[in-house]
């Protein structure tokens, strides 16, 4: 729901049933991750392209989302700065204004304001104030916070119709398309152990040797509680 909030209701791309008719560009940094793999998937099925993504590690995973033949591309961030900019720049053109930053941190906004144009909107994970630290000004460009906790709130004062509406409207769509096949979730790998596995997870975290997948444990795999 916080990529379908950020895709739909910041950066207000048209909806899936609405289908955009000429190319809309979008960078989404942190396309291994799963909001940024959720965020490809909705832009996908609203026609959405070309896509930018910036990946790493699970570039494999992004490009499995991805359609070359509408300009849809991967760049590695691990190529530095510099690399990022030309390549992001070649493939959105002068005229893009929409980005999705799934990481928000490390000047992951210094890197997408370098691509946009004037009037640009960067949609963030975590505040403007934490997404901005470490970076440099975002200049010309718009940092707007999504936060996936505002559809269970009433909309604003004088609006009807908010992210709780949105929300309510969204959670059954995402649910028929799980149902139907035309939607997936994201790849996990389950961690043994149950609860006593949590610690094995943060330690595989930390360590970064996950990419492109979540891990889960299992509540019922927990050993004192089979012997209960």
């Amino acid at each position: 729901m916080t990529s379908a909030l950020g895709i739909y209701q910041t950066l207000s791309f048209p909806l899936p049933w609405q289908q955009a008719q000429n190319p809309l560009p979008l960078i989404v940094y942190g396309g291994a991750s799963a909001v940024g793999a959720y965020a490809i998937k909705f832009a996908s099925l609203s026609n959405i392209h070309p896509i930018i993504a910036v990946a790493g590690n699970g570039i494999p995973f992004v490009e499995t989302l991805l359609d070359p033949s509408k300009g849809d591309i991967v760049v590695d961030y691990r190529k530095g700065h510099d690399h990022m900019v030309e390549v992001m720049r070649n493939a959105a053109g002068d005229s893009a204004i929409h980005a999705f930053d799934a990481i928000s941190e490390k000047g992951s906004i210094t890197t997408i304001a370098k691509v946009l144009a004037t009037g640009g909107k960067i949609a963030t994970v975590l505040t403007p104030e934490m997404a901005l630290e470490g970076s440099e000004d975002s200049g010309s460009c718009e940092v707007l916070f999504t936060l996936v906790g505002t559809v269970h709130q009433d909309p604003p004062k004088g609006m009807r119709f908010g992210n709780r509406e949105f929300g309510a409207m969204f959670f059954p769509y995402i649910g028929l398309g799980l149902d139907e096949g035309w939607f997936s979730g994201h790849p996990y790998e389950v961690v043994g152990g149950g609860l006593d596995g949590v610690q094995d997870a943060l330690h595989m975290l930390k360590q970064g040797k996950t990419s492109a997948k979540k891990l889960v444990v299992r509540v019922s795999d927990t050993p004192a509680l089979r012997k209960a």
